[in-house]
């Protein structure tokens, strides 16, 4: 069974009641604001217009637009995560890990390519995160070694991750013409032959 892996997002430091309920709406509006207008179209005016709060409250929050998609980001990091380390199998524990392996692969794949606009919108504001990476890693380190691979495990599970990257995929299946069955299909043999 796999060790529970910690939130490597970070918890966010504490702060006023009145504080968290602004950052929630505004978080809450953007999210609503992007599914109805996409990511291109989502602007800091529209935002603080939707959570009824002043354009400065959102820049004062987040800093910048990037500042803005990257804690959207965070916060559905977050919740990926939780379902690694506590969720259901086969992504949570209680699965064979080959099996949380697969189902880890298939799960980024999918996070990836529904937030490829976002991740792109938040540009080096979300690039230097590399506590998710991180996480990343260490969950797919901690799988091969339970799967007994041997040799280089941080190597290994950098190179089981670089394919599930939105560069990569959007490089596969954007440009490409690959299908996400394909690319999936790809990794899953990939894994195979790596365990």
């Amino acid at each position: 069974m796999s060790r529970p892996l910690p939130l490597l997002t970070g918890a966010p430091p504490a702060e006023r009641a009145d504080a968290a309920r602004n950052r929630a709406a505004l978080l809450e509006a953007a999210a609503e604001l992007m599914a109805g207008c996409g990511v291109a179209a989502l602007t800091m005016d529209a935002v603080a217009t939707r959570a009824g709060v002043g354009k400065g409250t959102v820049f004062r929050r987040f800093g910048s637009r990037e500042g803005l998609m990257a804690s959207l980001l965070n916060h559905r990091e977050a919740e990926w995560q939780a379902g690694v380390i506590s969720g259901p199998p086969p992504l949570g524990p209680g699965a064979d890990p080959l099996d949380r392996l697969l189902a880890f692969g298939a799960s980024r794949l999918r996070l990836h390519r529904d937030q490829a606009a976002l991740i792109e919108a938040a540009g080096a504001v979300w690039g230097e995160n590399h506590a998710v990476l991180g996480f990343a890693a260490l969950h797919v380190r901690l799988l091969l070694a339970e799967l007994g691979v041997e040799g280089d495990l941080r190597y290994l599970a950098t190179a089981l991750i670089a394919p599930l990257g939105v560069p990569v995929l959007r490089q596969q299946i954007d440009h490409g013409q690959m299908t996400e069955a394909q690319v999936l299909d790809g990794w899953t043999e990939l894994v195979r032959r790596v365990v």
